[in-house]
């Protein structure tokens, strides 16, 4: 990482920078540690990459200006009390010390993606699946407080991040303290905020309900690509006609301009969606009316009939010619792992499957740190599919679209743990063939690995001729 001074911008909600911010450049990590390739500005925060010694990486948080020291040290109290699949874990907290060269700041874990409003900016609007998927993720972490009797109070397309693989993380802590460990006169800037229609002018007021005006006003943005003026919202339906009427009336009515004739609560919310739209599908359909269902939804169905009580399916992850990728939920193991399914219409041709197992085999074949780990494969009536280790950080495409080009001192280690995997499956005869971003895989720990060996020829097998993708085929 590059040691240079860089200063938070007030021109936007967050920056990405991969240079050290001033305020860390005398901190000394512990032994085996190292600064990683980017940090992120916030309001009053500043989030940067650390790789431990067990080569995690992971999210130091720390408040660039020395006088909120005491706010940062109840923020991670606030933090470490949180037990959710969307609020990130507190690992340690580095007070700050005489004899020390780092502190005061806190650890958590480092979330790859971006946030709902990066996302927006690029005008990639929510479909239905996404929407259900954010809603429920963020409301369920806002009952989670409530439950605390604390108010997160700051809820917009900036705090709540989006993975490759589709988790959402409830982000900045800063706000959900007590009052009196903000300092006097700061307060979320409404700039980025939805404003919910009782505050006062110029006073952040922040309640339960007004928690809930925010995450209609955060559903509204996902939909329209918009956030809702706080008074006279036009009927979500009147913009986006695609969303079903029993959606845009939960989200409408969290929207009211009276607190009171909100849901009771962000869970009598959340009931009623899943009263309408049930909790593990999203065959919802616009208008209220019988329409004929979409590809991916019937991939769906057909996974969650063949896969019975043995997954949990959460997510699309993305669509391709011979088939689909999930993102599950192993309910025998209680682990998250991507899900690759042959298209059923493809799954009727036995040559088609058995090239599919053929993948599946090759790669476990392959125990290598680079390499994705295939865990089980398996097919019932036209329904075949393969598990694999979940790539958290998507692909390596996926990240060059988000932050652009990769600096060497980031792209080359990963470029050589690639060359011994090919070195690896070279030693055993089996030649890739269709190496490209798209094929690289990111892990949790922002590890690159190689994936689909669909069209790699393995020893005894004869090479055919010009297949995988063009634009990254070799000159001869």
């Amino acid at each position: 990482m590059t040691v240079r001074t860089a200063r938070p911008s007030t021109d936007v909600a967050l920056r990405i920078t991969r240079e050290l911010p001033e305020h860390l450049v005398p901190w000394e990590l512990p032994p085996e540690w190292r600064w990683g390739t980017e940090g992120v500005w916030t309001e009053h925060r500043h989030y940067q990459e650390v790789v431990d010694a067990l080569g995690r990486s992971l999210s130091l948080v720390t408040a660039p200006d020395p006088t909120h020291t005491e706010w940062l040290a109840a923020e991670a109290r606030a933090l470490a009390r949180q037990n959710h699949p969307s609020i990130p874990v507190t690992y340690h907290y580095w007070a700050r010390v005489s004899d020390a060269k780092r502190g005061p700041g806190y650890l958590r874990r480092w979330v790859v993606g971006e946030t709902v409003g990066a996302r927006l900016s690029r005008r990639r609007l929510s479909d239905i699946p996404e929407l259900l998927q954010m809603l429920r993720a963020a409301g369920s972490a806002l009952v989670s407080l409530h439950d605390l009797q604390m108010i997160y109070g700051a809820l917009s397309p900036e705090t709540i991040w989006v993975t490759p693989a589709g988790r959402n993380w409830l982000l900045g802590w800063q706000w959900v303290v007590p009052r009196e460990a903000i300092p006097e006169g700061v307060a979320p800037s409404r700039r980025w905020m939805p404003v919910p229609p009782e505050w006062p002018a110029d006073e952040w007021a922040p309640t339960q309900s007004s928690d809930q005006w925010q995450l209609g006003a955060l559903c509204f943005a996902a939909l329209t690509g918009e956030l809702p003026p706080s008074v006279n919202i036009p009927p979500l339906t009147l913009l986006r006609p695609d969303v079903p009427q029993v959606i845009a009336r939960i989200i409408e009515r969290s929207l009211s301009t009276v607190p009171e004739s909100r849901f009771p609560s962000i869970t009598a919310m959340l009931r009623a969606l899943d009263r309408q739209v049930g909790a593990r599908t999203f065959f919802v359909l616009g208008n209220d009316e019988p329409q004929r269902p979409t590809a991916v939804q019937t991939a769906e169905a057909q996974l969650r009939w063949a896969t019975g009580d043995d997954y949990e399916i959460l997510t699309a992850l993305g669509a391709g010619t011979f088939g689909t990728v999930w993102r599950v939920r192993d309910l025998t193991l209680g682990r998250e792992v991507a899900l690759k399914m042959l298209h059923p219409h493809i799954a009727r041709d036995v040559t088609a499957v058995e090239r599919f197992h053929r993948e599946a085999r090759l790669a476990a074949q392959l125990a290598h740190p680079a390499i994705v780990p295939i865990y089980d494969w398996d097919s019932r009536g036209e329904v075949t599919w393969y598990t694999m280790e979940l790539a958290e950080g998507g692909s390596l495409a996926d990240l060059i679209v988000r932050t652009g080009a990769r600096p060497l001192a980031e792209a080359a280690p990963q470029v050589e743990q690639l060359l011994d995997a090919l070195a690896a499956a070279h030693g055993v005869g089996i030649v890739h063939r269709d190496i490209k971003p798209e094929n690289t895989l990111i892990g949790r720990y922002s590890r690159w690995r190689l994936t689909d060996f669909g069209i790699a020829n393995a020893p005894g097998e004869e090479i055919g001729g010009a297949t995988g993708t063009p634009a990254f085929a070799a000159p001869e």
